[in-house]
């Protein structure tokens, strides 16, 4: 499968706003973050925001799929990454 790296980042490519640059997240994108499961791998059928961080960071260092899943890992990856997974605990 072709994987593309960190040529975009999280925020062009999946739509949503860093703390800061425009100050909030879109509500509905995090939902659909929320709502989405892993459709392969060792983790297959886990929610995209329940995946264990060593995972997320496999996928940072090897390239995300392509396409919206990958855009969408990229997301969780940079939510994990800046400690920021408790925007999820109201959605879980």
């Amino acid at each position: 499968m072709p994987r593309s790296g960190h040529a975009s980042s999280w925020a062009e490519g999946f739509g949503l706003a860093m703390p800061g640059k425009s100050g909030v997240f879109d509500a509905e994108q995090l939902l659909e973050l929320s709502r989405v499961r892993m459709p392969f791998g060792k983790y297959s059928g886990r929610l995209l925001i329940d995946l264990p961080e060593p995972y997320v960071v496999w996928f940072a260092r090897r390239g995300f799929p392509r396409g919206r899943l990958g855009e969408m890992l990229q997301a969780i990856y940079e939510i994990k990454l800046n400690g920021l997974e408790y925007l999820f605990d109201p959605l879980r």
